[in-house]
């Protein structure tokens, strides 16, 4: 990967690194690269979250785009796994989505989808950011008849809609559920998907006004969906994050039910229905260990991989693996969607509390989860923090100190100036002493 494509695209503060001259020599290349060599198949999908900055930065790739001779579908606000599935249901030659995710609301991103709805391997991706180095030098620019459309799909939500109502055979009749929709993607089409399915849903955060997504709400922060849960009286509460590729779960109790959890769930529930190949699970180095243990009593295979949605589709193609995903809540069923789909999951999960009658505190308890402390380290200059050799001694010395009965996992952010610290044992007060001491370091590292 190069200095714009990162682990999910291109990201940074939209309107100062994610410049709408970046996205205009983006959409240029990217139509260039993925439309161009689709013979007459020269359309692309654009799809977007909530963002103030979305307006500016769709108006952008829409112009590079159209000024590569290439017409555009655009769709307006949708979870990103809507936009994989609609640049198949669509028969586009790619998809584009304006998104940070998680990221707070000045950042902002841009990424792309093949034809067959996959995110762009490394050497795709490496492909277009040549042509934007090099500011689109070899780019034609066609006039006349043969400039590129803009053209809106009013039924897009529809579409996505229907389809994820198909993608299970349980009704939800019955569940009450709190739906926390991070002022983002999913602030309209998760209640309608979940209502029409016939759960009872309380809505929050469900009001976007352009600077509110995942602001103080969704996956990574779900301190007030657990509330909600609690003093409504709900049966299970649901936590997407901004672009809804993910998401994270609350029992009756408020208790938080994470990515992990709900794999052993779903996992065993897939076993059971001989719906699981090949008996395996590919998840990333954060999974915890009790989820290893859990799927192992299962008699389910776990192969593990880097971290990042895109190492774990890798490994289901690879091993012909249907599910997977990670501790974050970006599960992925590639037998529905070629993305990590949070609508998708929650849909999966809710179909086995009803099958199964038992609540999601009972299917949760399948699985221990051993302590864990994780430790977002902001800093300069990622590279040089990862490069240092005294880190990766100490980092030694510190794992040997805990006998074999524990971990310790340093990694940079894919898409953000941190550097993650995270340590797995049975002692949480030797893990916050381990974490502390490296995160002191890292600090320390110029």
């Amino acid at each position: 990967m190069g200095v714009l494509f990162g682990t999910d695209g291109v990201r940074g503060v939209a309107n100062r690194e994610l410049s709408p001259e970046l996205a205009f020599k983006l959409g240029r290349a990217g139509a260039y690269i993925l439309a161009r060599s689709s013979g007459s198949n020269t359309r692309m999908v654009i799809g977007r979250d909530t963002r103030v900055s979305g307006d500016m930065l769709e108006a952008a790739l829409v112009a590079g785009i159209c000024s590569a001779g290439i017409n555009v579908l655009k769709v307006g606000v949708l979870p990103t796994p809507a936009i994989a599935y609609l640049t198949r249901e669509l028969k586009a030659s790619a998809g584009v989505v304006i998104s940070a995710s998680h990221n707070p609301v000045e950042d902002n991103g841009i990424k792309f989808f093949s034809a067959s709805g996959y995110k762009l391997p490394d050497e795709i991706e490496s492909e277009i950011e040549a042509l934007v180095v090099d500011d689109c030098a070899c780019i034609p620019f066609p006039v006349g008849g043969e400039v590129g459309r803009a053209f809106q799909v009013h039924d897009a939500a529809e579409r996505y809609i229907r389809y994820c109502i198909k993608s299970i055979n349980t009704r939800l009749d019955g569940l009450k559920i709190v739906v926390d929709c991070a002022n983002g993607a999913a602030y309209d089409v998760a209640p309608r998907i979940y209502r029409e399915l016939g759960a009872e849903v309380i809505p929050i955060y469900n009001i976007p006004d352009g600077v509110n997504i995942n602001c103080g709400c969704g996956s990574t922060h779900p301190e007030a969906l657990c509330e909600t849960v609690i003093s409504s009286g709900a049966g299970l509460g649901l936590a997407h994050d901004g672009d809804a590729d993910r998401v994270l779960a609350v029992d009756a109790g408020g208790r938080l039910v994470d990515g992990d959890q709900i794999m052993v769930i779903c996992a065993r529930s897939l076993k059971e229905k001989a719906l699981l190949p090949k008996d395996t699970v590919v998840v990333t180095v954060m999974s915890n260990l009790g989820l290893h243990i859990a799927l192992k009593n299962f008699g389910i295979n776990v192969v593990e991989t880097r971290v990042g949605d895109r190492y774990v589709m890798e490994e289901l193609l690879r091993t012909g693996a249907r599910f997977g995903g990670e501790q974050s809540g970006h599960i992925i069923f590639l037998d529905h969607n070629t993305t990590g789909d949070g609508i998708l999951t929650a849909l999966h999960l809710m179909a086995v509390v009803k099958e199964s009658g038992k609540t999601l505190q009972d299917l949760a308890g399948q699985m221990e989860r051993l302590p864990q402390l994780l430790e977002n380290v902001q800093v300069a200059d990622k590279n040089l923090v990862m490069g240092s050799q005294a880190l990766a001694e100490a980092i030694k010395t510190e794992e040997q100190a805990m006998g074999g009965k524990g971990r310790i996992l340093v990694r940079p952010s894919g898409t953000e100036p941190l550097v993650r610290v995270m340590a797995e044992g049975t002692n949480m007060d030797q893990l916050k002493e381990i974490v502390g001491r490296l995160a002191n370091m890292i600090l320390e590292i110029k």
